[in-house]
């Protein structure tokens, strides 16, 4: 009988697969104005490569339904779902950065994660009913320093003035050498205050927050902190990425206004809402998969490539039980190379 472990490692390639071509499939797109054609394009691949997998994935993160963009939806399943198949909760983002990959602007990337879910067991990842939340994610070494209790526990409460002093002293810096990235909305102007104020370095960015709220987990990618309200989504596919990072987010629902919070409260306690959940608890159990590749350069991965009649592609791997990280370079010859989309049932050139 397999094991998680090795239903992970028997698998887990073909997510990798799955978010190569659909940046193969979407790069065409890159500054063309059309956000919405790039997600089919990279949905359509995604959804090709899976139709030949013998897996049960059930997608209980899915994004597209708040823009009303082509996408793959909350409930979609993924795979063949030939009986006694592996069953998987799955989160994604075909293309996290549309309008980045629209404006031929860097800091897109395909991402998708998968938890293993046992016989039995009712699910591998929790499903966040509002679109945007509150988010803050940090490194292992600010992580590890809590964990050891030598520094006091951030919090999304904190004033966040307060957390850049704790994340300071956790990573022996002073406040004016910590980098912040912040998603660039009028939402998060209060966190961008405080940075300038402050006296750290802020990084802005126009989308694409998964690869930026990933990136302080990451050795050498300059990033110290990633704070700011923006899609949920986005936040249960990063804690999949920490969990094998050792890093921590840190999201709370954000309800926009009095009537999204009151549909909100139809579905969920006034403590289910007002909850701040970690890490574990947005992913749990130990099994989780992590893959992601770039389209267009950004702080987690160079992006696609164009050389000649090749295609070059890099691909980061993750695995939550093991902490493997794996850095995929691929060179993709653009005669022979094929892939399968769904929408025409069948395999055709990149």
């Amino acid at each position: 009988m397999s094991t998680p472990k090795d239903i992970e490692r028997n698998i887990e390639f073909e997510f990798v697969r799955a978010t190569e071509n659909a940046a193969l499939n979407s790069i065409h797109w890159m500054g063309r104005g059309q956000k919405e054609s790039a997600d089919e394009a990279a949905c359509d691949a995604i959804n090709g490569v899976f139709d030949l997998v013998d897996i049960r994935g059930e997608v209980v993160i899915g994004e597209g339904i708040k823009d009303n963009a082509p996408g793959i939806f909350l409930g979609d399943r993924l795979g063949t779902w030939k009986e006694g198949s592996p069953r998987f909760d799955i989160a994604l983002d075909p293309i996290d950065g549309t309008s980045n990959i629209a404006k031929g602007m860097p800091n897109s990337i395909s991402v998708i994660s998968a938890a293993y879910v046992p016989e039995g067991q009712e699910n591998g990842m929790v499903n966040i009913p509002s679109f945007y939340s509150e988010k803050l994610a940090y490194g292992p070494q600010i992580s590890e320093a809590i964990r050891l209790r030598e520094l006091a526990p951030i919090t999304l409460d904190n004033p966040f003035e307060k957390t850049l002093i704790v994340a300071a002293a956790a990573l022996n810096k002073r406040i004016s050498d910590l980098v912040i990235v912040v998603l660039d909305r009028p939402r998060n102007q209060k966190y961008i205050d405080i940075v300038r104020n402050e006296g750290a370095s802020l990084r802005l960015i126009a989308d694409g927050d998964i690869a930026a709220a990933v990136a302080p987990s990451l050795p050498d990618s300059g990033v110290d902190l990633y704070v700011g309200i923006g899609g949920s989504p986005e936040g249960i596919l990063t804690a999949s990425a920490l969990k094998a990072l050792g890093g921590e987010i840190l999201l709370r629902m954000w309800p926009r206004d009095a009537a999204e919070r009151e549909e909100l409260l139809k579905t969920v306690s006034v403590e289910d809402l007002e909850k701040v959940y970690t890490t574990d608890e947005l992913v749990t159990g130990e099994s989780s998969i992590f893959c992601a590749t770039g389209i267009s350069d950004s702080p987690l991965l160079p992006g696609v490539k164009l050389v000649g009649n090749t295609a070059t592609t890099h691909s980061i791997l993750m695995r939550a039980r093991s902490q493997t990280v794996r850095y995929i370079r691929a060179v993709h010859n653009l005669g022979t190379k094929t892939i399968n989309l769904r929408s025409i049932k069948r395999e055709t050139n990149v």
